[in-house]
């Protein structure tokens, strides 16, 4: 685990520093897709997967605040609530990126790179769990 040197001295989970990655992954991946997006269709109406692009943004910077909430609670009750949202966010953010890998956008190969980061994700999420 590369990041168990970092872990010491910020005291921040292997977890924390890959949701830290898939923020930035999500960003980039949105950034990308965006002026593919946000062209108008033939009949003038814009195209529904834009807001998705966002929702991943969102879904990923909520995630690193309920990580790091979980983990300075004091109270084992308000710590699964905030690990049950982590399991939430983790899911929309996965089907997100399945919903825009059928848009018509060159980027979209990319989103492939996020899915496999967050099934690497669900894999410390496992262990992070056990150790709260």
């Amino acid at each position: 685990m590369k990041y168990l040197s970092g872990n010491r001295r910020s005291g921040k989970s292997a977890l924390y520093f890959k949701a830290q990655e898939i923020m930035q992954i999500s960003r980039r991946i949105s950034d990308y897709l965006i002026p593919d997006l946000a062209v108008l269709n033939d009949n003038g109406s814009e195209n529904k997967h834009i807001y998705v692009t966002g929702d991943i943004i969102r879904h990923s910077n909520s995630l690193l605040l309920n990580i790091d909430k979980a983990e300075t609670e004091y109270f084992q009750d308000t710590r699964m609530k905030y690990v049950a949202s982590v399991n939430i966010l983790t899911e929309r953010l996965y089907r997100n990126c399945e919903r825009l890998e059928y848009v018509n956008s060159n980027g979209r190969e990319f989103l492939k790179i996020l899915r496999h980061e967050l099934q690497k994700f669900r894999k410390l999420q496992r262990i992070w769990k056990l150790t709260l």
